[in-house]
Formats: structure tokens, sequence, C-alpha cells
């Protein structure tokens, strides 16, 4: 997403023409829903489903109900978003399970946790001295660091992952990546630097 654009003037303006600005708009949360959807696969490993695949399907429905969000601000569109990736998701799990029938519950269980891991990722990486003011001035807070993570190599995104986001100890985590106790630590504070780095970039 063009960063010169404040989110709420791309929201408004895909609302008003559609087309390509809405197509811009979608795409500038692919990271953020890329990393939600990896994180819910996680705790759902007996089902085989390619993250980038459930993104897909979630912008590709989000394109076509747009009509129906009457939300205004980042925040809404963002757990609009996450509802219907949880119903994506929901009809995914039926596929895999060989169910036809609806699962409400299910589907408000999926949406609780995306909604979970959401908050988790906003508030797994903020500088405590930072006031909420200026967090909050700086869009949703897991938009952002979504995108940041996306920009790191894939071991440091990992050790971050399953350490903030999963709540993984190191020697979990050397298990999960098949690496020392040692080895993740570093690649831990690597990354950690990198992502206080990439946050701090004008």
């Amino acid at each position: 997403m063009d960063t010169s654009i404040h989110p709420e003037e791309l929201l408004a303006r895909a609302i008003k023409e559609g087309g390509e600005s809405l197509g811009q708009l979608l795409e500038s949360y692919r990271n953020y829903l890329r990393l939600l959807a990896s994180l819910e696969i996680g705790q759902r490993l007996q089902v085989k489903v390619d993250a980038s695949d459930l993104v897909q399907e979630t912008m590709l429905e989000a394109h076509k109900d747009f009509g129906t969000f009457r939300g205004t601000s980042e925040a809404e569109l963002v757990a609009w978003l996450r509802q219907i990736m949880a119903s994506v998701f929901c009809g995914t799990l039926r596929k895999y399970l060989g169910t036809k029938k609806r699962d409400i519950r299910l589907e408000r269980t999926l949406q609780e946790s995306l909604d979970r891991s959401s908050l988790l990722l906003g508030r797994g990486f903020v500088d405590p001295h930072s006031s909420p003011s200026q967090q909050a001035s700086r869009r949703e807070q897991s938009v952002l660091l979504a995108d940041a993570l996306a920009k790191l190599p894939d071991d440091y995104r990992e050790a971050l992952v399953l350490r903030h986001l999963q709540g993984l100890t190191f020697p979990e985590i050397g298990r999960r990546m098949g690496r020392s106790q040692n080895s993740v630590e570093k690649l831990w504070m690597r990354g950690l630097l990198r992502l206080r780095q990439i946050m701090t970039e004008p």
C-alpha cells in the first residue's frame, strides 16, 4: 500500500470507486491475513491447508461482498476480514472432514481464535515506552507488524512468531526448527533487532 495514503482515505476511496481502489485496499492486508492464517493452521496441524490459498479465497470473498461492509475505520475493516476468513476456514474444514452442514459454533470459535491472534500480534512486539496515542497513530499495530515480519528472513520470522505469538520456550523452538537452543536465541535476538529497525524506518 502507498504509505502516503492513510488507510481510512484508501478505504473511503474503495467504498466510493470500487475496482482498482478496492483491489489495492485488500492487497494491503495480504501479509496480515497470511500470518493469521498460518497461525490458525499451525494450531490445527491435522488440516492440510495452504495459508496462501486461504488468504486468496478470503480476498475473493471480501471483494465479492464488499458492498455489505458498513465500517469506516481500519479496525472495523480488519475485524470484517477476520470474520470472512473464519467462514472460509470453516468451509475448508468442512470439506476436509467430509461434512456438509454449516457449523456456526465452529465458525465462532475460529473467529475468536483469529481475533486473539490479532490481539497477540498487536501486543507482541509493541515498544512498552510508546504511548497508546502513538501506537494508534501508526495504524493498526497488528497490520504494521505483519508487514514488518514479512520483510524478515524466514528463520528470523519463524523464531519470533513461535516465541511471541505461539508462546513456545527456546528449547521448544529449537526442537521445532531443528536447531540448538543457543542458535534459536541468536535468531530471535537478531530478528527482534531487525524488526524494530523496520518498524522505525520512515
